[in-house]
């Protein structure tokens, strides 16, 4: 009985630890995540606000991903407002001196470079809207939303979630999934 008791303890134990270590578990599928961000345009959005949401995130140093998985989005959720994607940067520990004034700065600067390239996919296909009202990114300083997404804060995995209506985790892939993957899951 003692025993028992002692393994349970060791076990509560480390349960209480690990994530006081910053060692964070991974998001499981078909679980239901309300995650909220504010992005670097004051826009409150949320992983459960009635929008299938695709979250990236990526540190800024591999945008070139972010850009890959903003180009593999199927055309029938372009402009569309049931569908959204929010690039979350994550700055390591060595780039948090920049500060956040200058990295908001340097972020509005490429979002809007990406607003230019979504608003002639926009044109080509006809929608009429403000590619830029699409585009929303956050930032991670503190390694907050890194950790909602089960990401050790300052982890260089390239990450990809995406996220039902009422925030049931659809898919995840650590990496640029492929234009079928993304298909597959954001299917109309």
């Amino acid at each position: 009985m003692k025993r028992s008791a002692l393994q349970f303890f060791l076990v509560a134990t480390i349960a209480v630890l690990l994530p006081a270590a910053g060692l964070t578990a991974a998001l499981s599928s078909g679980v239901t995540y309300s995650m909220n961000f504010v992005d670097i345009n004051g826009n409150k959005l949320s992983t459960a606000d009635g929008h299938v949401t695709i979250v990236v995130l990526t540190r800024a140093a591999d945008w070139e991903k972010a850009r890959a998985v903003g180009d593999r989005v199927p055309d029938h959720c372009l402009g569309n407002p049931n569908y959204r994607m929010i690039t979350v940067i994550s700055f390591i520990s060595r780039y948090r001196a920049i500060g956040r004034k200058i990295a908001a700065m340097v972020i509005r600067h490429r979002a809007n470079q990406e607003a230019k390239r979504l608003q002639a996919r926009y044109d080509a296909m006809k929608i009429s809207r403000d590619a830029r009202a699409d585009i929303f990114v956050s930032t991670d300083f503190d390694g907050t939303i890194s950790s909602q997404l089960g990401e050790p804060p300052g982890a260089s995995d390239f990450c990809v979630f995406v996220f039902g209506r009422t925030g049931e985790l659809l898919a995840q892939w650590h990496g640029v999934p492929s234009a079928k993957q993304l298909a597959a899951v954001l299917k109309s």
